[in-house]
């Protein structure tokens, strides 16, 4: 089982512009779209259509029709109190695929609501073979909350997965060895921060990310996936270094491919893939996303991993620390 905790979830609404974002025009709408969303929510979608039992912890109220909507869908879905309402994140996308995304704070929370997320999901883990802790933290929430509570989960049976950014992530970092989760999920900007190295370059050149997700593993996490965009994704774990090429996709929305790829990692290690492999999916995954319209969660049936190949790079001087 895959649980998954989404600390700030949000409604993602998508709207499909006729032409270009131009500021200060009139814009016309092809369409416009609403789901619930966050990165736990969207992984846990994808494990419901992959027909992989999941849990997914998050705040919000029990009537909500957030909440309402999720299990519809058929995510066994676990609210904890909220401090208040669902955020709204708002993407616009323009026919060429590109995405522009203004995105909302959240309520605010205090230690009681964080209290009350971190031991459902310490509770439920001894039921999970994952558990993954995404996105951004709420206003209120301490920049070492995913951090603390990385050391809670590593004491139960489950591994753990962290897909989150900014302060999360660099307190997270800072915590390491003592907090290092099984595996973590940066794109190549969030690397880039990690390491102080040059995002552009780092998403031009594969061999470069892996040497910089070399940081992360040498200071004890089990495995990093960098996604980087149209140059597909690196996986670096203390055996080795791979490259997986994203194959040719015609990009709909960029929205939801990184939790994707985050998914068909976990997809395959669930089936006892090799580490390779492993990346070969989460590079199918996230490129089926990208091609689908709004918050796209693939189905099985959307990916193709067979147009997928993943090369192992060859290592070199080991990084320099964080």
């Amino acid at each position: 089982m895959i649980l998954t905790l989404t600390a700030n979830p949000s409604v993602d609404r998508t709207v499909t512009l006729a032409g270009p974002l131009e500021r200060g025009a009139v814009l016309r709408a092809v369409s416009m779209t609403s789901q619930a969303g966050g990165k736990g929510v969207n992984i846990s979608r994808a494990a419901v259509a992959a027909g992989i039992p999941t849990v997914a912890v998050l705040p919000a109220d029990g009537a909500d029709p957030f909440v309402t909507e999720l299990r519809a869908a058929g995510v066994d879905c676990r609210p904890q109190p909220p401090a208040g309402d669902v955020r709204v994140n708002l993407t616009l996308t323009e026919p060429d695929g590109t995405t522009t995304k203004v995105n909302s704070a959240g309520a605010a929370v205090d230690g009681a609501h964080l209290d009350q997320l971190a031991d459902a999901v310490v509770a439920l883990a001894a039921e999970a073979t994952w558990v993954v802790l995404a996105g951004s933290l709420p206003p209120g929430a301490p920049a070492e909350w995913y951090a603390r509570l990385v050391v809670r989960l590593r004491g139960t049976a489950a591994r753990v997965a962290v897909d989150t950014s900014e302060a999360a992530l660099l307190a997270l970092t800072a915590a390491l060895p003592g907090a290092a989760p099984d595996l973590m999920k940066p794109n190549g900007e969030e690397l880039a921060t990690i390491v102080g190295a040059d995002p552009a370059a780092l998403e031009d050149d594969p061999a470069a990310a892996a040497q910089a997700a070399r940081v992360l593993v040498g200071r004890g996490v089990g495995a990093v996936i960098v996604t980087l965009g149209a140059a597909g994704g690196v996986l670096v774990t203390a055996d080795g270094a791979w490259h997986a090429p994203a194959p040719p996709t015609t990009v709909v929305s960029t929205v939801g491919a990184g939790d994707s790829s985050l998914f068909g990692y976990l997809l395959a290690t669930e089936r006892g893939a090799a580490a390779e492999d492993a990346l070969r999916w989460a590079v199918a995954y996230g490129s089926a996303a990208a091609g689908l319209p709004g918050t796209g969660i693939p189905r099985p049936a959307d990916v193709d991993a067979g147009a997928v190949a993943a090369v192992a790079l060859v290592p070199g001087a080991p990084a320099p620390s964080a």
